[in-house]
């Protein structure tokens, strides 16, 4: 996806004690990693990396739609967590933290772009729901039940790119099935209750709108 963060050379792949280290490092909290990597110890952030790669590119997919401009988001969002780490005071997790970090990252690089969500995140469960597509992955149904898949999931990705901005975002990021809606919330910056009423708005919204096409079966 990224390369592995390497702020500093680590220990050599020869050093015998390497593997204990690595273990040692796992063991400890983000809040714990985060003083380490103040006090200057060279692998405690790219554990904080190797914990949240998944979360922070999957929020920025969310935002930009496409795998690269989010390889790119989540790589410039580490970057500029590990230049402002002096200024987190631990108010929220870490991963709160970071992940507000990579939303405005790829929100800003969203608004530059001249392309926008051409490709959908693959609808997941939410935190407190059922994913807007239906169970289709078996390998049993035939030709035409295929097709029929097929064209609701291209409508399904066309309905979620015509909600209003707000409603699309927080559908996005509960579908992608990493974040609690109050990590959502954070990301944000809107209360909770809000985010909640956006996810049960925009699924609504997609469902009446996939019944209009003809998909009564939908929800």
């Amino acid at each position: 996806m990224w390369p592995t963060w390497k702020p500093s050379s680590g220990p050599s792949k020869t050093d015998p004690t390497a593997p204990f280290l690595r273990l040692s490092i796992q063991c400890v909290t983000d809040a714990e990693l985060v003083e380490r990597t103040r006090a200057g110890e060279a692998d405690a952030f790219g554990e904080l990396v190797d914990r949240h790669r998944s979360a922070v590119y999957r929020a920025a997919l969310a935002a930009l739609g496409s795998p690269a401009d989010a390889e790119d988001a989540a790589q410039e969002a580490f970057l500029t967590a590990y230049r402002r780490l002096d200024g987190f005071r631990g108010e929220a997790t870490f991963k709160t933290w970071l992940l507000t970090i990579t939303w405005h990252q790829a929100i800003n690089q969203r608004r530059r772009a001249t392309r926008w969500l051409r490709q959908i995140v693959p609808a997941r469960r939410d935190p407190e729901g059922d994913p807007i597509e239906p169970d289709v992955a078996s390998p049993d149904r035939s030709p035409e039940a295929q097709a029929g898949d097929h064209e609701l999931r291209r409508s399904i990705a066309a309905e979620i790119r015509a909600l209003p901005p707000k409603l699309r975002d927080a559908l996005l990021l509960a579908q992608a099935g990493e974040y609690t809606y109050e990590e959502i919330a954070a990301m944000l910056t809107v209360p909770l209750g809000t985010i909640k009423w956006r996810v049960s708005e925009a699924r609504r919204v997609v469902k009446q709108r996939l019944r209009e096409r003809g998909f009564t079966h939908v929800g």
